[in-house]
């Protein structure tokens, strides 16, 4: 299944203002960055964010939530929100926002 482009531009629109932005096509979607680390991204109707262990485990308490398995195995750093956790644009932007943080505290690959 292709990932949901209404999506993807919501996210996009969130993140272009930041300095750093690229996108690249990966997983299976579309992988969003800032200064070459790897932000968040969309597979099929699933936001995917990189959090880092500690931030991916306290969102995984939080509602439409779920580890991120792509391999099958769980990644500790990442997670996928459903549709139900991102419909607003406020609840888009609040994960968008705790991506970005983390995104930001990582040394540039540029």
């Amino acid at each position: 299944m292709p990932y949901d482009e209404d999506l993807a531009q919501r996210v996009r629109l969130l993140l272009k203002r930041h300095t750093g932005f690229s996108e690249r096509k990966m997983f299976g979607g579309i992988c969003f960055k800032l200064h070459g680390n790897m932000c968040c991204g969309v597979t099929q109707n699933r936001l995917m964010l990189r959090l880092g262990e500690q931030g991916a485990q306290k969102a995984l308490q939080e509602p439409d939530t779920r580890e991120m398995d792509f391999t099958g195995k769980p990644l500790k750093s990442m997670i996928y929100v459903e549709q139900a956790g991102y419909e607003s644009s406020e609840d888009l932007k609040y994960w968008i926002n705790r991506a970005v943080k983390f995104a930001q505290s990582l040394p540039a690959k540029e």
